[in-house]
């Protein structure tokens, strides 16, 4: 049994319905990537899983059925979410924003900047000092600090200059690789995507149209349901 699985989700926002049906699973030690142009329903699935939005159809981590629980529980039960735009405390230094969210488990701020060895230099200044990019690796290394079974990623690396997203893509490939969480992306960095997803879900107005291993998908399938 996948880690998580979704099947035939739905969400509204109101009467507008966002999800018309999204089909996606992750197995532990797993990184998918969801992709799709902007408007698609991706940061929508999202919210579905954290419980943010109400939704309906098949939603259960580790065989708990997701849509039982208020946000907070659904977190607690290992849900590590990096937000689209960062949202870190900007007035708490970087020591303290990873202290905030610290959980029981592997993951201590020790080897967190281990692994972003930018947060460990700048462990005693400001959020808000910070450059874009250590925002993000800040974000990144607060979701790890709650010690998560799945890490979602939202835009992870979006606006931000080529080495420090060569830096993040680094970072993620590494946890996938030794960390034994599953990880879900969205991104629309194919190339990048590429070399560190094994699969790929792609939405369509709300709905899985394209599903399968990353290197089955093609150029114009890539160009015609992400624009790229």
């Amino acid at each position: 049994m996948s880690l998580l699985e979704i099947r035939d989700l739905t969400a509204s926002y109101g009467v507008t319905q966002a999800l018309h049906g999204v089909d996606l699973s992750i197995d532990a030690g797993e990184i998918v990537a969801l992709m799709g142009r902007n408007g698609m329903g991706k940061t929508t699935t999202v919210k579905a899983i954290c419980r943010i939005i109400a939704s309906e159809g098949t939603l259960r981590l580790g065989g708990t059925d997701l849509h039982r629980l208020p946000s907070h529980r659904a977190a607690r039960l290992g849900i590590g979410l990096v937000p689209e735009g960062r949202r870190c405390f900007r007035d708490l230094t970087v020591s303290e924003n990873l202290v905030a969210t610290a959980r029981p488990g592997e993951w201590t701020q020790a080897r967190v900047e281990e692994l972003l060895p930018k947060l460990g230099q700048r462990r005693d200044q400001r959020a808000a000092s910070l450059s874009g990019g250590e925002q993000q690796m800040l974000a990144i290394g607060r979701a790890l600090m709650t010690n998560p079974r799945l890490l979602i990623l939202d835009e992870a690396t979006e606006g931000l200059a080529p080495l420090v997203r060569q830096e993040i893509w680094q970072a993620i490939a590494e946890l996938g690789h030794s960390s034994g969480m599953a990880i879900l992306v969205i991104d629309k960095a194919l190339r990048e995507m590429a070399r560190i997803a094994s699969r790929a879900v792609i939405l369509e107005r709300g709905r899985s149209v394209w599903s399968g291993r990353m290197d089955a998908l093609d150029e114009e399938t890539a160009r015609r349901l992400i624009g790229v």
